[in-house]
């Protein structure tokens, strides 16, 4: 397939990288000039084409790649260049802000959500098999011709993919997703509060992996936390409230001295975390 990505961070980049492993023809569009000269450069794409101009018409596939506020823009200003045939996918990890224009835009757009990446941001981070094992949304209903298509996209890279609607999707990782980032950067933000400062330069000293699994998707990309908090605002609300009450619950049990109560419920957490995490 010829393959157009637009966006080459670290998703974008890394894509690029697989899909030309697997034999795929990438080219590749950015905002940025700096990005273009490195992808062509270091061979992540193997040419360029400026958003809103003509596109190679033997293009099979396009997957914008943006940031979450950027992919109906861009998408808006490419289907006047799209061949009838090119599918489109993007890679927002909101759906139902993106799916439905999206749909309205083109009618061989479908909806993804590769669930991959790290707290690095940039092509300079692009790198091979970083999809691999990792779970991908697909918004449509498997046996749907063009679903499946984006869908095998996605198996090739090395993902596990699941179909699912817009909404679903989007109260799912509401849970998964977007609260473990509020609740990471919370932790960080909070960690300073300590007024003891010896105390506190301590704590910085003593910090070691659990506090760093627990902390890094905090210190992630804050314009995409913020994009996160704003596209998907209602569910990631619904998700702070409970978290809230259970977090309540914790610090009752331990103001009120009950432990057994306290270990039965972190006993039930250590289960339920397998639920999660195989």
């Amino acid at each position: 397939m010829k393959v157009g990505i637009i966006g080459l961070g670290l998703i974008g980049g890394s894509l690029a990288l697989d899909l030309q492993a697997l034999g795929h023809r990438v080219w590749g569009s950015s905002r940025r000039p700096e990005t273009i000269h490195t992808a062509l450069e270091s061979g992540v794409i193997e040419a360029y084409f400026p958003i809103g101009s003509e596109i190679p018409q033997d293009t099979d596939l396009v997957i914008i790649c943006t940031p979450i506020d950027g992919i109906i823009p861009t998408l808006a200003q490419i289907v006047a260049y799209l061949p009838p045939s090119t599918m489109v996918t993007d890679v927002g990890s909101v759906k139902s802000p993106i799916v439905t224009p999206g749909r309205a835009l083109w009618h061989n757009f479908v909806g993804s959500h590769p669930m991959a990446g790290n707290n690095h941001s940039g092509i300079k981070w692009a790198q091979q098999n970083l999809f691999q094992g990792r779970p991908c949304a697909v918004i449509g209903k498997a046996g749907e011709t063009l679903t499946d298509r984006i869908g095998e996209l996605w198996r090739s890279v090395g993902m596990e993919v699941y179909f699912c609607e817009a909404e679903d999707h989007d109260r799912a990782v509401a849970w998964v997703s977007h609260l473990p980032v509020m609740v990471s950067a919370a932790l960080n933000l909070a960690c300073v509060q300590e007024q003891n400062i010896p105390v506190r330069i301590l704590g910085e000293k003593l910090a070691s992996s659990g506090f760093a699994d627990t902390s890094r998707v905090g210190g992630g990309n804050p314009e995409l936390g913020r994009m996160m908090a704003q596209s998907n605002r209602a569910a990631l609300l619904y998700a702070i409230d409970r978290y809230q009450e259970v977090l309540a619950e914790i610090k009752e049990q331990i103001a009120l001295e009950a432990w057994h109560e306290l270990e039965a419920l972190l006993q039930n957490a250590h289960h339920l975390r397998q639920s999660y995490c195989n």
